[in-house]
């Protein structure tokens, strides 16, 4: 009887997907993955798997990527101290051929072996790739940290087109060929709005925006850019949540649907938000 009630609960499931499925197939979404989502190799192995499912029922997934932690534990390794202004990494020379190596080669080419083990054709590239990401100097003591200036959104077109999941590392560069450390969250909200994406996930360390940060329960599960606005003068969103909600509030005013705050360290979080009913985090919309 448990056999059959299993299978039965499957079929269930399934079957709940599939209007998820429909209205997502041959649309595309852009998801952010990094943080502390992408230090557990079991966790970060399912992360993948989700965005090999997604992309075998027809949705065209962008997976943008960070890699801090891998960027600081290879900067100790190395002998070099980690420096932060503002929540913003410190990127002399040295530290941006450092990140670099991490993001452009370790962390991206991890990632681009995964999916092609779960048998999804994935294409590896930064945004230096066919001028994706171009940036300038944001302020000089941050060094070699970047505002982006132009995305160039025709490399990622091309590798959608030939069924490929593109998998972005965020470094830009510009006309002198200097390179950039680029704000991943950032990154991926100007990318997804150049693709004209359906929805924007961003993978965090914490449910979603709450009402009461130590308290779970209070999560707002829906929230629009107005009420984003008030909620940051009430100083219910602070600290690095600030940044985050205003990537959402970018992304939205470059013509991306929806798009989602969530706990990446979440199990088959983003099969939750896009293929059943309840969801997952926060998701924020333009005013109606």
């Amino acid at each position: 009887m448990t056999d059959e009630f299993t299978n039965a609960q499957r079929a269930s499931v399934l079957t709940q997907a599939l209007p998820y499925i429909q209205k997502y197939y041959g649309k595309v979404v852009v998801i952010k993955y990094g943080g502390n989502a992408m230090t557990d190799d079991k966790l970060k192995l399912e992360v993948m798997e989700d965005i090999a499912l997604l992309r075998l029922v027809g949705v065209k997934v962008v997976l943008v990527h960070g890699g801090g932690p891998e960027i600081s534990g290879m900067m100790t390794r190395l002998g070099k101290k980690t420096e932060f202004i503002d929540g913003l990494r410190v990127t002399d020379r040295e530290t941006v051929d450092i990140v670099q190596m991490v993001l452009a080669g370790k962390v991206n080419k991890s990632l681009v072996a995964m999916l092609e083990q779960l048998g999804t054709a994935a294409a590896g590239i930064s945004g230096m790739d066919g001028k994706l990401i171009e940036a300038e100097m944001r302020d000089e003591r941050l060094g070699y940290v970047g505002n982006i200036k132009k995305i160039n959104i025709g490399i990622v077109n091309d590798l959608l087109e030939n069924n490929y999941i593109p998998v972005i590392s965020t470094l830009g560069f510009d006309k002198s060929g200097n390179i950039y450390n680029i704000n991943g969250d950032t990154a991926a909200a100007y990318i997804a709005g150049a693709i004209g994406a359906k929805r924007l996930i961003l993978m965090t360390d914490i449910a979603g925006v709450m009402l009461d940060k130590d308290d779970p329960s209070t999560l707002i599960r829906n929230m629009t850019i107005s009420d984003a606005h008030k909620l940051r003068e009430k100083n219910i969103i602070s600290g690095g949540m600030i940044p985050k909600v205003q990537c959402c509030i970018d992304a939205i005013s470059k013509g991306v649907d929806k798009v989602i705050i969530m706990d990446g360290r979440v199990h088959h979080s983003i099969l939750m938000e896009l293929l059943t009913d309840e969801g997952a985090g926060t998701m924020v919309k333009r005013d109606v």
